[in-house]
Protein backbone atom coordinates (compact mmCIF):
# COMPACT_ATOMS: atom_id res chain seq x y z
CA UNK A 1 0.00 0.00 0.00
CA UNK A 2 1.49 3.50 -1.12
CA UNK A 3 2.31 5.83 1.63
CA UNK A 4 0.04 8.65 2.47
CA UNK A 5 2.39 11.99 2.78
CA UNK A 6 0.86 14.76 3.90
CA UNK A 7 2.53 18.44 3.28
CA UNK A 8 2.08 21.81 4.73
CA UNK A 9 -0.62 24.25 3.06
CA UNK A 10 2.24 27.42 4.11
CA UNK A 11 5.15 27.95 1.97
CA UNK A 12 8.57 25.84 2.56
CA UNK A 13 10.79 28.62 4.40
CA UNK A 14 14.60 28.95 3.60
CA UNK A 15 16.95 26.27 5.16
CA UNK A 16 19.87 28.39 7.06
CA UNK A 17 22.93 26.76 7.63
CA UNK A 18 24.77 29.11 9.86
CA UNK A 19 24.80 29.16 13.84
CA UNK A 20 22.27 29.84 15.81
CA UNK A 21 24.16 33.40 17.44
CA UNK A 22 24.48 34.32 13.91
CA UNK A 23 20.95 34.03 13.02
CA UNK A 24 19.44 35.50 16.26
CA UNK A 25 22.03 38.26 17.29
CA UNK A 26 24.08 39.28 14.04
CA UNK A 27 23.68 42.46 12.26
CA UNK A 28 21.27 42.64 9.33
CA UNK A 29 21.92 46.13 8.05
CA UNK A 30 24.31 48.64 7.75
CA UNK A 31 23.13 50.31 10.90
CA UNK A 32 25.70 50.52 13.38
CA UNK A 33 23.03 49.74 16.26
CA UNK A 34 21.45 46.65 14.06
CA UNK A 35 21.20 43.81 16.33
CA UNK A 36 19.49 40.74 14.77
CA UNK A 37 17.65 42.87 12.69
CA UNK A 38 16.16 45.02 15.37
CA UNK A 39 17.22 48.29 16.66
CA UNK A 40 20.13 47.20 19.35
CA UNK A 41 18.70 50.00 21.32
CA UNK A 42 15.32 48.32 21.92
CA UNK A 43 14.65 46.06 25.35
CA UNK A 44 15.37 42.15 24.97
CA UNK A 45 14.67 40.80 28.46
CA UNK A 46 13.29 42.47 31.54
CA UNK A 47 13.93 40.93 35.01
CA UNK A 48 10.02 40.88 36.35
CA UNK A 49 11.52 40.74 40.34
CA UNK A 50 13.38 43.98 39.52
CA UNK A 51 12.77 45.61 36.60
CA UNK A 52 16.26 45.45 35.55
CA UNK A 53 16.57 45.07 31.83
CA UNK A 54 18.48 44.20 28.91
CA UNK A 55 18.80 45.78 25.37
CA UNK A 56 19.33 43.56 22.16
CA UNK A 57 22.81 45.17 22.20
CA UNK A 58 23.59 44.18 25.93
CA UNK A 59 22.69 40.73 25.03
CA UNK A 60 25.04 41.11 22.15
CA UNK A 61 27.98 42.59 24.03
CA UNK A 62 27.25 40.25 27.35
CA UNK A 63 27.01 37.14 25.69
CA UNK A 64 30.64 37.73 23.78
CA UNK A 65 32.13 38.50 27.38
CA UNK A 66 30.76 35.70 29.03
CA UNK A 67 32.39 33.78 25.82
CA UNK A 68 35.40 35.41 26.07
CA UNK A 69 35.40 35.25 29.91
CA UNK A 70 35.18 31.09 29.77
CA UNK A 71 37.77 30.48 27.55
CA UNK A 72 39.97 32.59 29.09
CA UNK A 73 39.88 31.69 33.11
CA UNK A 74 42.19 28.96 33.52
CA UNK A 75 39.96 27.03 36.05
CA UNK A 76 37.19 27.29 33.38
CA UNK A 77 39.45 27.22 30.01
CA UNK A 78 39.83 22.96 30.03
CA UNK A 79 35.97 22.59 30.45
CA UNK A 80 34.95 25.98 27.16
CA UNK A 81 36.88 24.39 23.98
CA UNK A 82 34.91 23.90 21.10
CA UNK A 83 32.45 21.30 21.27
CA UNK A 84 32.55 21.00 24.87
CA UNK A 85 29.38 20.81 27.10
CA UNK A 86 28.39 22.99 29.55
CA UNK A 87 25.34 22.19 31.62
CA UNK A 88 22.43 24.97 33.16
CA UNK A 89 20.70 24.27 36.07
CA UNK A 90 19.05 27.06 37.64
CA UNK A 91 15.36 28.74 37.51
CA UNK A 92 14.53 31.23 35.04
CA UNK A 93 16.22 34.36 35.75
CA UNK A 94 17.88 37.37 33.67
CA UNK A 95 21.00 35.66 33.21
CA UNK A 96 20.34 32.78 31.29
CA UNK A 97 19.78 34.92 28.00
CA UNK A 98 23.33 35.59 28.50
CA UNK A 99 25.06 31.96 29.45
CA UNK A 100 22.76 30.64 26.51
CA UNK A 101 23.70 32.65 23.93
CA UNK A 102 27.52 32.96 25.62
CA UNK A 103 27.82 29.24 25.47
CA UNK A 104 26.68 29.16 22.06
CA UNK A 105 29.30 31.90 21.03
CA UNK A 106 31.93 30.33 22.76
CA UNK A 107 31.36 26.79 20.64
CA UNK A 108 29.57 25.02 23.48
CA UNK A 109 26.97 22.60 23.57
CA UNK A 110 23.92 23.50 26.33
CA UNK A 111 22.26 20.89 27.80
CA UNK A 112 19.61 22.16 30.51
CA UNK A 113 18.73 20.76 33.46
CA UNK A 114 15.41 20.45 35.08
CA UNK A 115 15.87 23.62 38.58
CA UNK A 116 14.17 20.83 40.13
CA UNK A 117 16.15 17.98 40.07
CA UNK A 118 17.72 15.99 43.33
CA UNK A 119 21.43 15.08 42.97
CA UNK A 120 20.48 11.89 41.54
CA UNK A 121 18.85 13.24 38.68
CA UNK A 122 21.63 15.81 38.37
CA UNK A 123 24.25 13.64 37.59
CA UNK A 124 22.38 11.05 35.24
CA UNK A 125 22.72 14.08 33.01
CA UNK A 126 26.04 15.55 33.71
CA UNK A 127 27.44 12.40 33.48
CA UNK A 128 25.14 11.09 30.26
CA UNK A 129 25.78 14.29 28.75
CA UNK A 130 28.96 14.30 29.26
CA UNK A 131 29.33 17.97 31.09
CA UNK A 132 32.03 19.74 32.38
CA UNK A 133 31.16 23.13 33.46
CA UNK A 134 27.72 23.59 35.69
CA UNK A 135 26.00 27.11 35.20
CA UNK A 136 23.81 26.95 38.42
CA UNK A 137 22.14 29.29 40.87
CA UNK A 138 22.93 30.21 43.95
CA UNK A 139 19.85 27.96 45.66
CA UNK A 140 21.28 25.18 43.50
CA UNK A 141 24.67 24.83 44.76
CA UNK A 142 24.16 22.31 47.64
CA UNK A 143 22.75 20.01 45.06
CA UNK A 144 25.32 20.46 42.81
CA UNK A 145 28.19 19.66 45.30
CA UNK A 146 25.92 16.54 46.38
CA UNK A 147 26.28 15.48 42.82
CA UNK A 148 29.60 15.83 42.36
CA UNK A 149 30.15 14.02 45.57
CA UNK A 150 27.77 11.12 44.11
CA UNK A 151 29.83 11.23 41.04
CA UNK A 152 33.23 10.55 43.25
CA UNK A 153 34.39 13.69 41.97
CA UNK A 154 36.38 15.92 44.99
CA UNK A 155 34.52 19.29 46.39
CA UNK A 156 37.64 21.32 45.37
CA UNK A 157 36.92 19.55 41.54
CA UNK A 158 33.42 20.29 41.79
CA UNK A 159 34.05 23.53 42.74
CA UNK A 160 36.32 24.39 39.69
CA UNK A 161 33.82 23.52 37.37
CA UNK A 162 31.06 25.60 39.37
CA UNK A 163 29.78 28.87 37.85
CA UNK A 164 26.81 30.89 39.74
CA UNK A 165 24.26 32.91 38.45
CA UNK A 166 24.10 35.02 41.83
CA UNK A 167 21.22 37.30 42.46
CA UNK A 168 23.87 40.20 41.93
CA UNK A 169 22.49 41.82 39.12
CA UNK A 170 24.75 44.89 39.03
CA UNK A 171 26.21 43.23 35.78
CA UNK A 172 23.24 44.16 34.22
CA UNK A 173 22.60 47.74 35.66
CA UNK A 174 20.74 45.84 38.28
CA UNK A 175 20.57 46.13 41.91
CA UNK A 176 23.57 44.63 43.97
CA UNK A 177 22.67 41.45 46.23
CA UNK A 178 25.24 39.47 49.07
CA UNK A 179 26.01 36.03 47.70
CA UNK A 180 25.06 32.94 49.71
CA UNK A 181 27.22 31.88 51.94
CA UNK A 182 28.02 28.24 50.61
CA UNK A 183 28.49 30.47 47.16
CA UNK A 184 31.36 32.33 48.50
CA UNK A 185 34.91 31.52 46.60
CA UNK A 186 32.97 30.43 43.72
CA UNK A 187 33.56 32.00 40.43
CA UNK A 188 30.27 34.08 39.32
CA UNK A 189 28.73 35.43 36.33
CA UNK A 190 29.58 38.58 37.19
CA UNK A 191 33.47 37.91 37.41
CA UNK A 192 33.34 36.43 33.81
CA UNK A 193 31.93 39.35 32.40
CA UNK A 194 34.84 41.68 33.07
CA UNK A 195 37.55 40.20 31.48
CA UNK A 196 37.07 41.06 27.75
CA UNK A 197 34.75 40.37 24.56
CA UNK A 198 35.22 38.00 21.78
CA UNK A 199 35.30 39.81 18.58
CA UNK A 200 33.06 37.32 16.97
CA UNK A 201 30.99 34.26 17.93
CA UNK A 202 32.08 30.46 16.71
CA UNK A 203 30.95 30.32 13.50
CA UNK A 204 28.93 26.57 12.26
CA UNK A 205 28.32 27.56 8.69
CA UNK A 206 27.74 24.98 5.78
CA UNK A 207 28.17 21.61 6.98
CA UNK A 208 29.08 22.58 10.36
CA UNK A 209 25.85 23.54 11.04
CA UNK A 210 24.52 20.23 11.61
CA UNK A 211 26.89 19.95 14.78
CA UNK A 212 25.43 19.29 18.29
CA UNK A 213 23.95 22.64 20.16
CA UNK A 214 21.56 21.74 22.28
CA UNK A 215 21.07 18.70 24.78
CA UNK A 216 17.66 18.68 26.35
CA UNK A 217 16.55 15.27 28.22
CA UNK A 218 13.01 13.74 26.87
CA UNK A 219 12.06 10.28 27.60
CA UNK A 220 11.35 9.85 24.56
CA UNK A 221 8.57 7.23 23.62
CA UNK A 222 9.72 5.19 26.56
CA UNK A 223 12.15 4.74 29.05
CA UNK A 224 14.46 7.01 31.45
CA UNK A 225 15.47 10.53 29.98
CA UNK A 226 17.33 10.41 26.96
CA UNK A 227 19.88 13.51 25.52
CA UNK A 228 17.98 14.76 22.50
CA UNK A 229 20.99 15.87 20.07
CA UNK A 230 19.28 18.96 18.51
CA UNK A 231 21.25 20.84 16.11
CA UNK A 232 22.25 24.50 14.72
CA UNK A 233 20.15 23.75 12.07
CA UNK A 234 17.59 21.98 13.79
CA UNK A 235 16.97 25.11 16.00
CA UNK A 236 17.32 28.23 13.43
CA UNK A 237 14.86 26.40 11.42
CA UNK A 238 12.48 26.05 14.26
CA UNK A 239 12.68 29.46 14.54
CA UNK A 240 12.13 30.58 11.31
CA UNK A 241 9.04 28.36 10.78
CA UNK A 242 7.57 29.57 14.24
CA UNK A 243 7.85 33.54 13.50
CA UNK A 244 6.14 32.73 9.98
CA UNK A 245 3.78 30.38 11.16
CA UNK A 246 2.59 32.01 14.26
CA UNK A 247 3.06 35.50 13.36
CA UNK A 248 2.67 36.38 10.14
CA UNK A 249 -0.33 38.79 9.61
CA UNK A 250 -0.22 39.72 13.62
CA UNK A 251 -0.47 42.80 14.35
CA UNK A 252 -0.69 44.33 18.00
CA UNK A 253 -2.64 47.53 17.80
CA UNK A 254 -1.19 49.23 20.47
CA UNK A 255 2.88 48.41 18.57
CA UNK A 256 3.81 46.85 21.99
CA UNK A 257 5.15 43.57 21.52
CA UNK A 258 5.77 42.20 25.31
CA UNK A 259 5.94 38.45 26.05
CA UNK A 260 5.76 36.75 30.06
CA UNK A 261 8.58 34.50 30.03
CA UNK A 262 7.69 32.05 33.01
CA UNK A 263 7.50 29.15 31.61
CA UNK A 264 10.98 26.99 32.64
CA UNK A 265 14.29 27.86 30.26
CA UNK A 266 15.21 23.93 30.15
CA UNK A 267 12.53 22.71 29.23
CA UNK A 268 12.26 23.27 25.21
CA UNK A 269 9.47 25.37 25.08
CA UNK A 270 10.66 27.54 26.73
CA UNK A 271 13.79 27.56 25.40
CA UNK A 272 13.72 27.45 21.64
CA UNK A 273 9.99 29.75 21.78
CA UNK A 274 10.42 31.88 24.64
CA UNK A 275 14.33 32.90 24.58
CA UNK A 276 15.02 33.11 21.45
CA UNK A 277 12.31 32.98 18.71
CA UNK A 278 10.67 36.76 20.58
CA UNK A 279 14.58 37.47 19.58
CA UNK A 280 14.18 36.75 16.25
CA UNK A 281 10.56 38.32 16.18
CA UNK A 282 12.32 41.50 18.10
CA UNK A 283 9.54 41.14 20.61
CA UNK A 284 10.62 41.74 24.99
CA UNK A 285 10.42 39.31 27.58
CA UNK A 286 9.49 40.02 31.25
CA UNK A 287 11.24 36.77 32.92
CA UNK A 288 9.67 35.50 36.29
CA UNK A 289 11.14 32.63 37.90
CA UNK A 290 8.08 30.67 38.05
CA UNK A 291 4.14 30.74 37.72
CA UNK A 292 2.31 32.72 40.27
CA UNK A 293 -0.96 34.08 39.50
CA UNK A 294 -0.93 37.38 41.46
CA UNK A 295 2.29 38.20 39.48
CA UNK A 296 1.13 36.71 35.85
CA UNK A 297 -1.98 39.16 35.82
CA UNK A 298 0.35 42.09 37.54
CA UNK A 299 2.95 41.95 34.81
CA UNK A 300 0.24 41.89 32.24
CA UNK A 301 -1.02 45.04 33.58
CA UNK A 302 2.35 46.83 34.40
CA UNK A 303 4.05 45.76 30.82
CA UNK A 304 0.73 45.54 28.28
CA UNK A 305 1.78 42.41 27.44
CA UNK A 306 0.03 41.28 24.85
CA UNK A 307 1.43 37.55 24.45
CA UNK A 308 1.38 34.56 26.56
CA UNK A 309 3.40 31.25 25.85
CA UNK A 310 1.14 29.07 28.04
CA UNK A 311 0.30 25.57 29.43
CA UNK A 312 -3.35 24.42 30.00
CA UNK A 313 -3.39 24.59 33.94
CA UNK A 314 -2.71 28.67 33.68
CA UNK A 315 -5.96 28.77 31.87
CA UNK A 316 -7.44 26.82 34.43
CA UNK A 317 -6.28 29.66 37.00
CA UNK A 318 -7.65 32.50 34.07
CA UNK A 319 -10.69 30.71 34.63
CA UNK A 320 -10.95 30.77 37.82
CA UNK A 321 -8.96 32.88 40.01
CA UNK A 322 -9.75 36.00 41.59
CA UNK A 323 -6.58 37.78 40.49
CA UNK A 324 -8.16 38.07 37.14
CA UNK A 325 -11.08 40.41 38.28
CA UNK A 326 -8.38 42.60 40.39
CA UNK A 327 -5.76 43.96 36.90
CA UNK A 328 -6.37 45.42 33.43
CA UNK A 329 -5.30 42.23 31.30
CA UNK A 330 -6.73 44.64 28.01
CA UNK A 331 -3.48 44.69 26.50
CA UNK A 332 -3.82 40.10 26.18
CA UNK A 333 -4.27 39.32 22.39
CA UNK A 334 -2.49 36.19 21.34
CA UNK A 335 -1.99 33.13 24.10
CA UNK A 336 -0.37 30.36 22.76
CA UNK A 337 -0.45 26.36 24.82
CA UNK A 338 1.67 23.81 24.55
CA UNK A 339 3.47 20.96 26.12
CA UNK A 340 -0.32 19.16 26.73
CA UNK A 341 -3.79 18.82 25.30
CA UNK A 342 -6.13 21.60 25.76
CA UNK A 343 -9.59 21.25 25.83
CA UNK A 344 -11.89 23.43 23.71
CA UNK A 345 -14.39 23.95 26.72
CA UNK A 346 -11.77 25.58 28.89
CA UNK A 347 -10.67 27.75 25.77
CA UNK A 348 -14.34 29.09 25.90
CA UNK A 349 -14.58 30.05 29.12
CA UNK A 350 -10.90 31.85 29.13
CA UNK A 351 -12.61 33.64 26.64
CA UNK A 352 -15.54 34.59 27.92
CA UNK A 353 -14.52 35.85 31.39
CA UNK A 354 -11.13 37.99 30.06
CA UNK A 355 -13.94 39.30 27.28
CA UNK A 356 -16.51 40.44 29.94
CA UNK A 357 -14.04 42.84 31.02
CA UNK A 358 -13.45 44.66 27.57
CA UNK A 359 -15.54 47.38 26.16
CA UNK A 360 -18.26 45.80 23.31
CA UNK A 361 -16.91 45.13 20.47
CA UNK A 362 -13.07 44.90 21.36
CA UNK A 363 -10.94 41.97 20.05
CA UNK A 364 -11.39 38.77 21.55
CA UNK A 365 -7.84 36.94 23.31
CA UNK A 366 -6.75 34.41 20.22
CA UNK A 367 -6.17 31.21 22.13
CA UNK A 368 -4.42 28.86 20.00
CA UNK A 369 -2.88 25.65 20.62
CA UNK A 370 0.77 23.50 19.47
CA UNK A 371 1.92 20.41 19.17
CA UNK A 372 5.53 18.78 19.45
CA UNK A 373 8.22 17.51 21.06
CA UNK A 374 11.81 18.26 22.29
CA UNK A 375 12.75 15.77 19.83
CA UNK A 376 10.86 17.88 16.93
CA UNK A 377 12.61 21.45 18.05
CA UNK A 378 9.55 21.91 19.46
CA UNK A 379 6.13 22.28 17.50
CA UNK A 380 4.68 20.26 14.51
CA UNK A 381 1.66 21.91 14.28
CA UNK A 382 0.45 24.98 15.19
CA UNK A 383 -2.26 27.72 14.44
CA UNK A 384 -1.66 31.07 13.14
CA UNK A 385 -2.65 33.74 15.47
CA UNK A 386 -5.22 34.76 13.01
CA UNK A 387 -7.16 31.75 12.76
CA UNK A 388 -7.14 30.00 16.17
CA UNK A 389 -10.81 30.35 16.26
CA UNK A 390 -11.35 28.17 12.95
CA UNK A 391 -11.87 24.77 15.07
CA UNK A 392 -11.26 25.23 18.75
CA UNK A 393 -9.01 21.88 20.49
CA UNK A 394 -7.49 20.83 17.44
CA UNK A 395 -3.71 21.32 17.38
CA UNK A 396 -3.77 23.32 14.40
CA UNK A 397 -2.17 22.26 10.88
CA UNK A 398 1.18 21.01 10.02
CA UNK A 399 3.92 23.11 9.90
CA UNK A 400 6.26 24.28 7.11
CA UNK A 401 8.97 22.67 5.72
CA UNK A 402 7.33 19.30 7.34
CA UNK A 403 5.83 15.86 5.97
CA UNK A 404 3.47 13.86 7.64
CA UNK A 405 2.02 10.65 7.77
CA UNK A 406 -1.13 8.96 9.98
CA UNK A 407 0.62 5.57 10.28
CA UNK A 408 -1.78 2.63 11.35
CA UNK A 409 0.41 -0.34 11.71
CA UNK A 410 4.15 -0.91 13.91
CA UNK A 411 5.83 -0.71 10.67
CA UNK A 412 4.67 2.52 8.76
CA UNK A 413 3.23 -0.11 6.02
CA UNK A 414 -0.02 0.77 6.26
CA UNK A 415 -1.60 4.41 6.38
CA UNK A 416 -4.74 5.51 8.30
CA UNK A 417 -7.56 6.67 5.42
CA UNK A 418 -8.54 9.95 6.43
CA UNK A 419 -10.54 10.74 9.93
CA UNK A 420 -9.48 7.90 10.82
CA UNK A 421 -6.87 7.72 13.90
CA UNK A 422 -3.08 6.48 13.63
CA UNK A 423 0.36 7.22 15.34
CA UNK A 424 1.73 10.41 13.56
CA UNK A 425 5.09 10.11 12.07
CA UNK A 426 7.22 13.44 10.83
CA UNK A 427 9.68 14.37 8.68
CA UNK A 428 11.89 17.38 7.98
CA UNK A 429 14.71 19.35 9.45
CA UNK A 430 13.45 20.24 12.61
CA UNK A 431 14.00 16.04 13.26
CA UNK A 432 16.37 15.46 16.22
CA UNK A 433 19.95 14.05 15.10
CA UNK A 434 19.19 11.20 17.45
CA UNK A 435 19.63 10.05 20.87
CA UNK A 436 23.22 11.08 22.62
CA UNK A 437 25.03 7.68 23.01
CA UNK A 438 22.03 5.29 22.44
CA UNK A 439 21.67 4.38 18.66
CA UNK A 440 18.95 1.77 19.71
CA UNK A 441 16.72 4.45 21.33
CA UNK A 442 17.52 5.99 17.81
CA UNK A 443 16.96 3.87 15.54
CA UNK A 444 13.76 2.60 16.92
CA UNK A 445 12.44 6.14 17.26
CA UNK A 446 13.66 7.32 13.44
CA UNK A 447 13.17 5.11 10.14
CA UNK A 448 15.88 4.97 7.73
CA UNK A 449 14.13 7.36 5.60
CA UNK A 450 14.00 9.90 8.27
CA UNK A 451 10.53 9.45 9.74
CA UNK A 452 10.41 10.38 13.67
CA UNK A 453 7.85 8.04 15.16
CA UNK A 454 6.14 10.56 17.82
CA UNK A 455 4.09 8.00 19.75
CA UNK A 456 1.06 9.75 19.92
CA UNK A 457 -2.20 9.22 18.38
CA UNK A 458 -3.78 12.14 16.07
CA UNK A 459 -6.62 12.50 13.39
CA UNK A 460 -6.33 14.42 10.05
CA UNK A 461 -9.43 16.18 9.44
CA UNK A 462 -10.81 17.16 5.65
CA UNK A 463 -9.67 20.37 6.33
CA UNK A 464 -5.85 19.26 7.30
CA UNK A 465 -6.42 20.31 10.80
CA UNK A 466 -5.08 17.64 13.26
CA UNK A 467 -6.59 16.48 16.54
CA UNK A 468 -4.77 14.47 18.97
CA UNK A 469 -6.98 11.66 20.28
CA UNK A 470 -4.15 9.04 22.40
CA UNK A 471 -0.81 8.33 23.29
CA UNK A 472 0.69 5.34 22.21
CA UNK A 473 3.24 5.97 24.71
CA UNK A 474 3.18 5.49 28.51
CA UNK A 475 4.89 9.08 29.41
CA UNK A 476 2.44 10.58 31.51
CA UNK A 477 1.85 14.69 31.09
CA UNK A 478 2.23 16.90 34.52
CA UNK A 479 1.53 20.70 33.35
CA UNK A 480 4.59 21.46 30.91
CA UNK A 481 6.75 17.84 31.79
CA UNK A 482 6.84 14.36 30.53
CA UNK A 483 7.08 12.41 33.47
CA UNK A 484 8.30 8.60 32.49
CA UNK A 485 6.48 5.97 34.65
CA UNK A 486 9.84 3.42 34.11
CA UNK A 487 11.48 5.83 36.09
CA UNK A 488 9.43 6.20 38.90
CA UNK A 489 8.74 2.22 38.98
CA UNK A 490 12.83 1.93 39.18
CA UNK A 491 12.72 4.71 42.41
CA UNK A 492 10.11 2.49 43.84
CA UNK A 493 11.35 -0.54 43.74
CA UNK A 494 14.61 0.63 45.90
CA UNK A 495 12.65 1.39 48.88
CA UNK A 496 12.77 -1.56 51.18
CA UNK A 497 8.81 -2.43 51.64
CA UNK A 498 7.97 -2.80 47.88
CA UNK A 499 8.13 -6.13 46.06
CA UNK A 500 6.50 -4.54 43.23
CA UNK A 501 5.14 -1.30 41.41
CA UNK A 502 3.53 0.21 38.36
CA UNK A 503 2.57 3.85 37.38
CA UNK A 504 0.44 4.94 35.97
CA UNK A 505 -1.01 9.14 34.86
CA UNK A 506 -4.45 9.89 36.19
CA UNK A 507 -6.73 12.91 35.16
CA UNK A 508 -7.21 15.73 37.24
CA UNK A 509 -9.92 17.90 35.84
CA UNK A 510 -8.89 20.26 38.51
CA UNK A 511 -5.41 20.98 37.10
CA UNK A 512 -6.23 20.38 33.65
CA UNK A 513 -3.23 17.77 33.75
CA UNK A 514 -2.37 13.99 34.73
CA UNK A 515 -1.34 13.28 37.88
CA UNK A 516 1.19 10.22 38.51
CA UNK A 517 0.03 7.48 40.61
CA UNK A 518 1.35 4.80 41.78
CA UNK A 519 0.38 0.77 42.51
CA UNK A 520 2.34 -1.03 45.04
CA UNK A 521 2.75 -4.11 46.58
CA UNK A 522 4.33 -4.61 50.15
CA UNK A 523 7.00 -6.96 50.34
CA UNK A 524 5.41 -8.01 53.46
CA UNK A 525 2.00 -8.42 52.90
CA UNK A 526 1.26 -9.35 56.45
CA UNK A 527 1.98 -5.86 57.66
CA UNK A 528 -0.70 -4.05 55.46
CA UNK A 529 -3.62 -6.59 56.08
CA UNK A 530 -6.14 -3.67 57.41
CA UNK A 531 -7.32 -1.12 55.44
CA UNK A 532 -5.90 1.48 58.02
CA UNK A 533 -2.54 -0.27 57.34
CA UNK A 534 -2.67 0.12 53.71
CA UNK A 535 -3.79 3.84 53.81
CA UNK A 536 -0.78 4.64 56.21
CA UNK A 537 1.74 2.72 54.43
CA UNK A 538 0.90 4.14 51.21
CA UNK A 539 1.20 7.90 52.19
CA UNK A 540 4.42 7.33 53.66
CA UNK A 541 5.17 6.08 50.45
CA UNK A 542 3.63 9.52 48.64
CA UNK A 543 6.27 11.52 51.12
CA UNK A 544 9.01 9.07 50.89
CA UNK A 545 9.22 9.52 47.16
CA UNK A 546 9.51 13.65 48.08
CA UNK A 547 12.74 13.35 48.75
CA UNK A 548 14.00 11.18 46.03
CA UNK A 549 12.56 13.08 42.63
CA UNK A 550 11.93 16.44 41.58
CA UNK A 551 8.28 17.97 42.07
CA UNK A 552 6.43 17.15 39.00
CA UNK A 553 7.33 13.46 39.83
CA UNK A 554 6.13 13.39 42.77
CA UNK A 555 3.06 10.87 43.01
CA UNK A 556 0.52 13.68 43.53
CA UNK A 557 -2.43 11.39 42.31
CA UNK A 558 -1.69 9.01 45.13
CA UNK A 559 -0.15 5.55 45.90
CA UNK A 560 -2.68 2.58 46.29
CA UNK A 561 -1.23 -1.00 48.00
CA UNK A 562 -2.41 -4.11 45.65
CA UNK A 563 -1.65 -7.99 45.90
CA UNK A 564 0.22 -8.21 42.25
CA UNK A 565 0.70 -5.77 39.92
CA UNK A 566 -0.73 -7.15 36.47
CA UNK A 567 1.57 -8.21 34.01
CA UNK A 568 1.45 -10.41 30.63
CA UNK A 569 3.50 -13.54 30.27
CA UNK A 570 6.50 -11.71 29.20
CA UNK A 571 6.31 -9.64 32.14
CA UNK A 572 5.17 -6.02 30.47
CA UNK A 573 2.98 -4.24 32.96
CA UNK A 574 -0.50 -4.14 32.16
CA UNK A 575 -1.29 -0.53 32.46
CA UNK A 576 -4.76 -0.42 31.00
CA UNK A 577 -5.72 -3.07 33.40
CA UNK A 578 -4.38 -0.26 36.29
CA UNK A 579 -6.36 2.74 34.17
CA UNK A 580 -9.44 0.46 34.77
CA UNK A 581 -9.01 0.12 38.14
CA UNK A 582 -8.38 3.80 38.55
CA UNK A 583 -11.66 4.61 36.84
CA UNK A 584 -13.61 2.27 39.17
CA UNK A 585 -12.03 4.30 41.88
CA UNK A 586 -13.01 7.82 40.70
CA UNK A 587 -16.36 6.58 40.09
CA UNK A 588 -16.64 5.64 43.71
CA UNK A 589 -15.26 8.78 44.53
CA UNK A 590 -12.44 7.34 46.18
CA UNK A 591 -9.62 8.47 43.65
CA UNK A 592 -10.87 12.18 43.79
CA UNK A 593 -9.95 12.48 47.43
CA UNK A 594 -6.52 11.54 47.04
CA UNK A 595 -5.96 14.19 44.07
CA UNK A 596 -7.54 16.92 46.17
CA UNK A 597 -5.83 16.07 49.43
CA UNK A 598 -2.39 15.99 46.69
CA UNK A 599 -3.09 19.50 45.25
Amino acid sequence: MSQSIFKSHRPDKPILTTSIFTRVLSSRTPAADDVGGFPGSSTAFIDGATGTSLTRKQLLDLSLSFAYGIQNRPATAPFATRGSTALIYSPNSLAWPVVLFGCVAAGLRCTTANSAYVARELAHQYSDSGSGLVLTAEEGISVVRAMFSEMGISHQEGDKRTIILGRDLRWAGGPAAPVDADCRGLLTLSDLLSGGKLNSEAKFEGALAHETVYLCYSSGTTGKPKGVELSHQNITTILDILAADLFSGVKTPTGNCTTLGFLPFYHLYGLAAILQCTVVLGWSTVIHSQFNPEQFCAAIEKYKVSLAFIVPPVLVVLARHPAVDKYDLSSLEYMLSGAAPLGADLVKQVQRRLGAKRPEGAKVCAIGQAYGLTETSTATHVYNFTETDAKVGSVGTLCSNLEARIVQDEDGIVDAEEGTPGELWVRGKTIMKGYLNNPTATSNSITPDGWFKTGDILVKDKDSYYWVVDRKKELIKYKAFQVAPAELESVLLTHPDIADAAVIGVDSPEQATELPRAYVVHARPQEVMSADRKLAFAQSVVKWMESQVAKHKFLRGGVKVIDTVPKSAAGKILRRELRELAKQEAARGELNTVIKARL
